[in-house]
């Protein structure tokens, strides 16, 4: 049974974020809405952000308690949530609508991926952009920076097609184009299927190893990828949402870092384990590493030594399994906009926003 959290907007809420410093959430809402929650669900500010642009995303600083990043229209505000009231400064960065931002872990980059499908990438310190990453050929939906690698980060969009960058580069490293994976492992029937169904890329999410990623699509899949050796390749898939995918988030505090929660058009918030695809020993990946060295590549260009340690950074990384099915199932019933995972009152927590203004709050006993 969820806890609803009211009271904190009028309009539908689109984007939650969460401190990891203190107990502090951020959610914004349609028309510029803006309310920081204490852990306990109360609204401890509101604010209305001039413009009336709807909020897309809310980051909250890594380093920083006094800053909050969220993005309305083609500008990011930067927020006092302790003391919210009008930005303390406003970043116009973008040339269309901003979906979703990013910051690197040493709080010096942010990364905000638009309605052009581009990644404009700011250097906080000077609040001007100091690259813009130009290859996706629609929306693009979704940007993360990779932990441990400041200078590396992922995309996604609606060309169904998900990027690795570093920022050394002009270009991405690689490109995995999520339609054609999926059309290489389908009987034809099934793929014919898919023209109606096709893996729009919404969101996409790293786990804290920096070389496994999880990207939600429109063909109500999970599709699950990662640098192995000098690759970026898919890695598997997760069935089981009924419609599209439009959330999916690894959860940084339970026993191991490899939890993973998604949500759907279909109402359902699932909880998953791919630790349980089972793990490689770091021989086996070492094999498979010069296995693959062997082999040509003929769609993406060789990427850069440092943004290349693949599986050899991590040799517990999960494996391909195509039957893994989700460890709990939260028939939410409204259609999700965002998911947030943290922790409340020490308590393992998935904080669910859909059509409606409140929160609903799941949590995550005995895991």
């Amino acid at each position: 049974m969820a806890v609803k959290w009211c009271d904190g907007h009028t309009s539908p809420v689109l984007c939650v974020g969460a401190a990891s410093f203190e107990c502090l959430l951020a959610s914004g809402a349609e028309g510029g809405e803006v309310t920081v929650w204490s852990e306990e669900g109360t609204p401890v500010s509101t604010l209305r952000l001039e413009g009336g642009g709807d909020v897309t995303s809310a980051v909250f600083s890594p380093g920083s308690p006094s800053k909050l990043y969220v993005s309305h229209g083609e500008a990011v505000s930067i927020l006092d949530p302790r003391a919210l009231k009008q930005p303390v400064s406003v970043l116009r960065i973008g040339e269309d609508e901003i979906n979703g931002l990013s910051l690197n872990e040493t709080n010096s980059l942010l990364a905000a991926a638009d309605d052009s499908g581009a990644v404009r990438i700011v250097e906080l310190d000077s609040g001007k952009v100091v690259r813009t990453l130009r290859r996706h050929t629609n929306i693009c939906s979704s940007v993360a920076f990779r932990p441990q690698r400041p200078q590396s980060l992922v995309s996604c969009g609606l060309d169904m097609q998900v990027m690795l960058w570093s920022l050394q580069k002009a270009r991405p490293l690689w490109v995995l184009n999520l339609k054609e994976a999926t059309e290489e492992e389908e009987e034809p029937q099934q793929s014919a299927g898919r023209l109606f169904n096709p893996p729009l890329a919404h969101c996409v999410t790293v786990a804290s190893c920096g070389n496994i990623f999880a990207c939600a699509a429109e063909d109500s899949r999970v599709h699950l990828l990662r640098v192995a050796g000098s690759k970026f390749e898919r890695h598997g898939v997760l069935k089981a949402h009924t419609q599209g995918a439009s959330q999916v988030h690894f959860l940084s505090f339970l026993t191991h870092p490899y939890w993973l929660v998604s949500g759907g058009n279909d109402g359902k918030v699932l909880l998953w384990d791919i630790c349980e695809m089972g793990q490689t020993t770091e021989s086996k990946g070492r094999a498979k590493g010069a296995q693959r060295r062997k082999s040509k590549s003929v769609h993406s260009p060789k990427p850069d030594q440092s943004s290349s340690q693949g599986m050899a950074d991590h040799a517990q990384a999960p494996e391909d399994h195509r039957d893994l099915k989700p460890k709990f199932s939260f028939n939410h019933g409204e259609k999700v906009n965002w998911i947030c995972p943290t922790q409340l009152k020490g308590e393992g927590t998935v904080i669910v926003a859909d059509q409606s203004s409140s929160l609903s709050l799941y949590t995550l006993n005995g895991l």
